[in-house]
């Protein structure tokens, strides 16, 4: 199926591994250039690389954190300078450490709402205008199922990545009349550094071992397995294509079926 997004421009946040290169990956299979960026310069310059490679689109890698404003700021003159605009902007970051609430100060309730809100809010305002002006623009933000069906231990997540969906649901409606829409993608347990990190907390804090976490999660999932990056990044490509014109203002759970809920 042809996506209808060769030639255009995605500004893909975090995505020197993970469902961030993922999605990458699959919008430079279907032709779109790339602003790649992420922390860590040495991958993010070798999957750049490696996707140049492979899908013969132009890419441009800009090291940057996105919970900072002033790399976000940065990152979108970076993309402005190099092809004079951006037409799909995936909101993507690394999640908050896990916690409950009385282990979480007022300095990690903070650092995660600026790592996960004010991130978001601030890359949109980056590129909102121009998708106005061009009146074609997708914004897709990355959250996570627990935005949805809180999970347990992971209050920061819970909590902040539910406001990103109140955002997205309210913007969504202001931006629909310029050709613009803006969703969520929640992707469940799916095998990424991420999951790792919050499975060897699991065992830790549980006393149990690392595979029988995995296999905790695996036995809550229908389908009975984690999912792969590329299968989040299979939906977010759709979901950011001109296929999706009158997809707007909606949360798609890609879990396996975790999510028990109807709404």
């Amino acid at each position: 199926m042809d996506l209808g997004i060769e030639g255009k421009v995605a500004l893909v946040a975090a995505s020197s591994k993970g469902i961030g290169l993922a999605i990458a990956e699959e919008l430079a299979a279907n032709g779109a250039r790339l602003v790649m960026c992420a922390r860590g310069e040495k991958d993010l310059r070798a999957a750049a690389a490696e996707i140049r490679a492979k899908s013969k689109v132009e890419v441009v890698d800009v090291v940057a954190d996105v919970s900072k404003p002033a790399d976000i700021v940065r990152l979108a003159e970076v993309a402005q300078k190099k092809f004079g605009r951006v037409d799909m902007l995936v909101v993507n970051s690394g999640g908050p450490p896990p916690g409950s609430f009385e282990t979480l100060t007022p300095a990690m309730w903070a650092e995660a709402a600026q790592l996960l809100l004010h991130s978001t809010v601030e890359l949109v305002r980056a590129v909102l205008p121009g998708m106005k002006e061009r009146r074609w623009g997708r914004i897709l933000n990355v959250t996570s199922i627990a935005a949805k069906q809180p999970v347990d231990g992971l209050m920061l997540s819970n909590s902040l990545r539910a406001a990103v969906h109140g955002f997205a649901r309210t913007l969504a409606n202001e931006v629909a009349p310029f050709g613009i829409t803006a969703n969520n993608i929640l992707p469940g347990y799916t095998r990424t550094d991420r999951v790792v990190s919050l499975a060897k907390h699991a065992s830790e804090t549980k006393g149990i071992t690392l595979e029988d976490s995995y296999k905790a999660w695996e036995e809550q999932v229908p389908m009975g397995r984690l999912a792969e990056p590329r299968e989040i990044a299979a939906v977010a490509a759709f979901i950011l294509s001109e296929r999706a014109s009158y997809l707007t203002a909606s949360s798609i759970a890609v879990d396996g079926g975790w999510i028990r809920s109807l709404m």
